[in-house]
């Protein structure tokens, strides 16, 4: 009896072909099977970093928003008895928006200073670099994440304050609380970013948070208006971003601020989203040369 073996061609096997028949569905070697944005990896990566800062919400979430209302508790007792008003409001009124927005800001920049720094100090920075992701998705999914938990850090705060007598939270201008606060927790987020791809320790990280971020915190006039200050150092609070964080998410709430006029105000906002874009050109220069990442 003869055997037909037409179908399988000399010296080939019919699993051989079948395996080439297959690989036809795949593109040549060098050419990306993802093109354009790639949602999936985006959102997965993203997720990642919102549940891991979920785990320990206690930590993350709640433990800023009792440590700010202990800010308010001490100040307002410190400073404003006996009916003390700034900017035409109560004291305790007037120092709540820039302690909500403080708290966004430095929680921005702590949950996205751990990203690629834990990833290297425990040897893991492997699931960040492998992944089919470009550096402008590795850089939106952890600034997204900081940002996700600025704005819970946020209203955490925002529903601290309300538990102090006296504090009033009204918003006057919608669009300078979304704004402000968006672009405050942007701007923190990118440079935790950049002190995660430059750290190579916990030190280093703490260094930056501690001699930075928190000075700047702190002295852009979160709990004054620079008007009570000297010539100089109100020029040095002008240069500070944070002073334009906090005078413009404090502006959406009183209708007013120590930045001026509400044309300065929008002009304050134009500024700091040229710098937000400015600080993402520079981030995305550093994620593709792989700096301290790949070396």
């Amino acid at each position: 009896m003869e055997r037909n073996l037409s179908a399988t061609p000399t010296g080939a096997t019919p699993s051989q072909d079948s395996n080439a028949a297959g690989s036809t569905r795949f593109p040549p070697r060098g050419v990306p099977m993802i093109t354009g944005i790639n949602r999936v990896g985006l959102l997965a990566l993203y997720m990642k970093e919102v549940r891991r800062f979920l785990k320990v919400q206690t930590q993350t979430i709640w433990a800023p928003a009792v440590t700010t209302l202990l800010f308010l508790v001490i100040f307002t007792v410190a400073l404003g008895r006996g009916g003390r008003e700034v900017l035409g409001v109560d004291f305790a009124s007037f120092v709540a928006p820039g302690l909500i927005v403080m708290g966004m800001m430095q929680n921005a920049f702590a949950n996205s200073s751990f990203s690629l720094l834990g990833g290297k100090i425990q040897g893991t920075i492997i699931d960040y670099l492998m992944p089919p992701l470009s550096p402008g998705e590795l850089m939106a999914a952890i600034v997204g994440a900081a940002v996700t938990r600025a704005i819970m850090v946020g209203g955490a705060v925002a529903l601290a304050m309300l538990l102090w007598p006296g504090v009033s939270l009204g918003v006057a201008h919608i669009w300078a609380v979304i704004w402000f606060g968006l672009m405050g927790s942007v701007m923190l987020g990118l440079i935790g970013l950049a002190t995660s791809i430059w750290a190579e320790k916990f030190d280093h990280n703490a260094a930056i948070s501690n001699f930075i971020v928190a000075p700047l915190s702190l002295l852009s006039g979160t709990f004054y208006v620079i008007d009570n200050l000297a010539p100089a150092f109100q020029a040095v609070s002008l240069a500070n971003p944070f002073f334009y964080v906090i005078s413009g998410f404090r502006y959406g709430f009183l209708g007013q601020s120590d930045i001026g006029s509400s044309d300065a105000v929008m002009l304050a906002a134009i500024g700091l989203a040229l710098l937000n874009a400015v600080f993402a050109l520079a981030v995305y220069w550093v994620l593709r040369s792989g700096w301290r990442l790949k070396s």
